[in-house]
């Protein structure tokens, strides 16, 4: 599994989670800048995503929806605000409603990604940094650590294929 860390600070808000790739930083940056492959990791395995719009772009927003095993879908969106390939991406990340408009009473995070290549791997870190400690403890109970976990988890395999 590629996941070498998870760092959790209630107090400064955030979590961000580590992984160490067999690739360079260009196919790295391919798993964001392209929806079919992000498709392939970006929910866990048990809740695969669809991304039904993506503009990776600053400005530019992503909508996409995750299906239980049940068929049951949760949607989610992101707005872009920096967007430096293939070394880093800064978006807005919310739950959304079944049109895709943020859902309400829901917590959203600003998601910083870093793409690093030294010597042929790539270290990809994810901060998320949540606006309150409640709203990072509440997506915290919903499961988002072993969820994004998981997730990065699948990139491996999708690098060796």
């Amino acid at each position: 599994m590629p996941v070498t860390d998870v760092t959790k600070d209630l107090d400064a808000m955030t979590m961000t989670v580590t992984a160490e790739l067999d690739a360079g930083a260009e196919r790295v940056w391919e798993m964001w800048s392209d929806p079919r492959q992000l498709e392939c990791w970006w929910g866990p395995p048990s809740h695969p995503a669809t991304f039904v719009d993506h503009a990776l772009v600053a400005g530019g927003r992503a909508a996409y929806y995750m299906t239980s095993p049940e068929g049951q879908k949760y949607h989610g969106w992101w707005r872009f605000e920096e967007v430096d390939p293939p070394t880093m991406l800064r978006f807005e990340d919310g739950f959304a409603d079944e049109e895709g408009k943020p859902a309400k009473g829901m917590p959203t995070t600003i998601a910083t990604v870093t793409i690093a290549e030294s010597d042929g791997t790539t270290t990809m870190s994810i901060q998320s940094r949540y606006a309150s400690r409640e709203g990072m403890e509440q997506v915290l109970e919903m499961g988002m650590e072993q969820g994004i976990t998981e997730a990065v988890g699948q990139i491996d395999g999708i690098l060796a294929g």
